[in-house]
Order: C-alpha cells, then sequence, then structure tokens
C-alpha cells in the first residue's frame, strides 16, 4: 500500500486549520517511516512523554513497523501533513484490544497544537473506528496532560488509576461538540468512509 493506492486516494483530503494553516489527511502508509521518526525528533521531551508515558529518544525498528503497518480495519492510523513541505504534523490511530474496544492515541507535533488539528484527528479516527465495529475507545493518560483531563471532565468520563496512569474509556460515537455541527465534520465523515472526492 502507498499513498497513491485508490484505497488512500479516495480517503485522503486538504483542509485548513483554525488559522488557515493548509493540511492534507490521508491514512498512514508504510513509507510514513521516516516521518514518523522525524516527528519524534521534533516533539518535546513532555510531548514524547504525554504520548508514550515513558521518556524516549527514538523507535525501534518493529516499532516503527508495527506504527506505519496497519491492516485498516483492527488499527487504522491518520496522517496529517502540512501541504507546503510534505512533513508530518501528527497522527491519529486506533488498535483493537478485544471485541468492541480499541485503544486509541492522538498526537500533534508541538509547533501545530493549538490550532484544531488534534480535534479532527480524534473525530476522523472516532468515525473510523466506529464504521469498523468499535464502540469504546481506551486510552492510557498521565495524570499532568491537561488536554485529556480536561475531555474527562468535559465528558464526564469513566477512569481509573493503574500503576501511575489514568486509564479512561470513551464511549463512541463521541459527544457532539462544535466541530460535530460544523460542515467540515461532514467532510471528515465521507473521508473516514472513503466516498470523498479524490484529491488528484
Amino acid at each position: 500500500m502507498n499513498e497513491f493506492d485508490p484505497f488512500i486516494v479516495a480517503r485522503t483530503v486538504d483542509l485548513n486549520l483554525d488559522d488557515g494553516t493548509p493540511v492534507r489527511v490521508r491514512p498512514i502508509v508504510p513509507t510514513d517511516r521516516e516521518r514518523i521518526e522525524e516527528g519524534l525528533r521534533e516533539l518535546s521531551p513532555e510531548s514524547r512523554y504525554l504520548r508514550f508515558l515513558r521518556s524516549i529518544d527514538h523507535l525501534t525498528s518493529s516499532e516503527l513497523s508495527y506504527l506505519t503497518n496497519v491492516d485498516y480495519f483492527d488499527h487504522f492510523a491518520w496522517v496529517a501533513l502540512d501541504t507546503s513541505d510534505n512533513r508530518g504534523m501528527g497522527v491519529a490511530r486506533y488498535a483493537r484490544l478485544e471485541g468492541e474496544t480499541a485503544e486509541a492515541a492522538v498526537v500533534v507535533l508541538d509547533r501545530y497544537q493549538h490550532r484544531g488539528l488534534g480535534a479532527i484527528l480524534l473525530r476522523l479516527v472516532a468515525e473510523t473506528a466506529y464504521a469498523h465495529g468499535i464502540r469504546r475507545f481506551r486510552a492510557w493518560a498521565a495524570p499532568r496532560n491537561t488536554v485529556v483531563m480536561r475531555l474527562i471532565e468535559r465528558w464526564h468520563l469513566d477512569r481509573r488509576a493503574e500503576d501511575g496512569t489514568m486509564v479512561i474509556d470513551i464511549p463512541l460515537p463521541l459527544p457532539e461538540t462544535p466541530l460535530a455541527e460544523s460542515s467540515l465534520y461532514e467532510s471528515l465523515r465521507e473521508v473516514a468512509a472513503g466516498r470523498i472526492e479524490p484529491y488528484l
């Protein structure tokens, strides 16, 4: 699978963030390995810790393979690319744990945070997961992750402490937000289903 495969092209969309930054979003492909490595280097130590729940400065070859070789059903990931230079901006993924439950994670590079990209990626991965039979996301987060803690309070999510982390269960579909009421959201739903006109 590559970015020009019809499956990928049918799920690729160009959009603008809140500040007008142009972004291309598409399913991840194996050749994104270098983007994932580069993105990890660009993350601050704090952002790396919040994503991986450990100090990390590189990914092993097997970790990169796991992150980029997905089956697009039980394991699916979306990447966001800066259309000006085709560099990675963020990734959202889910991986089925069992039955209707999947682990989920979203990461946005520090310089692209607070522009609405995280919300877009979360909505997109949630729509995709729901279409594939997932009814609950489970996420592991550090108690100091203020973004996740705000979501817990806003959405009244179930959570529990486990080995120094917070385990959060997020029912799908996600609660309504301003994004869910926008025309962009309808486009994201079409992208998740592969029903949008290709960007090429």
